[in-house]
C-alpha cells in the first residue's frame, strides 16, 4: 500500500504562495473598485444633470431673451441644499456652481475632476460645473481577498513532490538483492523473492564463516591447496555451535578442512540457484572456481574479496 502520509512545502514557499495569491486577490479586488466607481459616476452625473434639468424651470436662472440676470441668492441656497442631499446619499459628485454662480460654502479638496454640462431650457442654455472625487479615493484594502487567500493557500502547501519521487526512483530502479543467511531455518536467499535454498550443516556453517572473514580480511587469498586458515575454522565451529544452540544437530563437528572442494561446490550450486536472476550481483557472493591447472591453479583463491557488511544478513547468528 502507499504512503498516506502528507508533505508540505517549505514554510517560505508557502508564505510566498500566501503573499502572491493575497496580491493576485486584491488586484481583482481593485478593478473591481475601478469599474464600480466608473459606472456609479457617469451614473451620478446623469442623475444631477437630470435634476438641475428638471429643477431649471423652478429655478430664476435669468432669461437672456427677456435679459433678465440669474438669481444669485436663489442658486447659492439650490447648491446648498442639492450637494447636501448628494453628500447624504453618498454619491461621487458635487455640483460647484450653475450658470458661472459658484458656491463657497463647500471644499471641493476631495473633489479634484471637473465636468461641465450644457442644456437648453426656456430658450436658455443652462451651464452646469460639477466636481467628483477621483478613482483612488474608492480603493480599499479588501478583506474578502485576506480572507480567500487564507482558504486557498492551504492548497498549495502541500506536496507530492516526495511521493512522486519516491515512487518513480522504485520504478527506474530495481531493489538490490542481498545475501540472506539463516540459520534458524538452514537457508540463504537474496532478500527479494521467495526463493530461499537449504545447505547441509557443513557447507552452511563454512560459508556463513567465509563470508565473516572475507568481510574482516578483503585482501587475504584463500587458496584451496593450503590448510583453512585458524580464524576461519574458528568461525565455522562458531557457527556449527550456534546450529546445535538452534536444535539442528547433535552431531559431532565435522572436519571444515576436508573435502574442501566439494563443500565449495555445493555453496557454489545453491548461490547459482539463489542469484539466478541476479548474475552481475552473485559475483559478490560467489567463491570463484579454479580457471586451470598446476602452477595456476595455486595461485587460484576463494575468497570474497568484495563482499562487505552492507551486502549480507545473518539471521540466527
Amino acid at each position: 500500500m502507499g504512503s498516506k502520509r502528507i508533505y508540505f512545502k517549505p514554510k517560505a514557499f508557502i508564505i510566498f504562495n500566501g503573499l502572491v495569491l493575497l496580491a493576485c486577490f486584491q488586484f481583482i479586488a481593485l478593478t473591481a473598485q475601478y469599474f464600480s466607481h466608473h459606472t456609479s459616476l457617469h451614473r451620478a452625473l446623469d442623475k444631477v444633470e437630470r435634476r438641475v434639468s428638471l429643477d431649471s424651470a423652478f429655478l430664476d436662472v435669468g432669461n437672456n431673451t427677456l435679459n433678465t440676470p440669474v438669481n444669485q441668492f436663489a442658486i447659492y441656497r439650490y447648491l446648498g441644499k442639492l450637494n447636501g442631499t448628494l453628500k447624504d446619499e453618498n454619491y461621487p459628485v458635487l455640483v460647484r456652481g450653475i450658470q458661472d454662480i459658484v458656491t463657497s460654502n463647500e471644499d471641493f479638496t476631495g473633489y479634484p475632476l471637473s465636468f461641465t454640462a450644457n442644456f437648453v431650457n426656456a430658450e436658455q442654455v443652462i451651464k452646469v460645473e460639477m466636481r467628483s472625487k477621483a478613482v483612488t479615493s474608492t480603493f480599499a484594502f479588501s478583506w474578502t481577498a485576506l480572507f480567500a487567500s487564507l482558504l486557498v493557500t492551504p492548497f498549495f502547501a502541500v506536496s507530492s513532490k516526495t511521493k512522486r519521487k519516491r515512487a518513480t526512483l522504485e520504478e527506474v530502479i530495481p531493489p538490490s538483492p542481498k545475501l540472506v543467511i539463516n540459520l534458524k531455518d538452514k537457508t540463504i536467499s537474496n532478500g527479494i523473492d521467495d526463493k530461499a535454498i537449504t545447505l547441509q550443516n557443513k557447507p552452511l556453517c563454512f560459508y556463513t564463516a567465509l563470508v565473516k572473514y572475507c568481510i574482516e580480511h578483503p585482501d587475504q587469498p584463500l587458496q584451496p591447496h593450503k590448510d583453512v586458515p585458524t580464524e576461519l575454522l574458528a568461525l565455522a565451529n562458531k557457527s556449527f555451535g550456534r546450529l546445535i544452540e538452534l536444535g539442528h544437530t547433535k552431531r559431532k563437528r565435522p572436519d571444515f578442512n576436508a573435502n574442501l572442494d566439494k563443500t565449495l561446490s555445493e555453496i557454489r550450486a545453491a548461490l547459482d540457484d539463489v542469484f539466478s536472476a541476479y548474475v552481475d550481483e552473485k559475483e559478490t557472493y560467489y567463491p570463484p572456481r579454479a580457471q586451470g591447472e598446476g602452477s595456476r591453479s595455486k595461485q587460484h583463491s576463494y575468497a570474497l574479496p568484495s563482499i562487505k557488511d552492507d551486502d549480507i544478513e545473518i539471521i540466527g547468528n
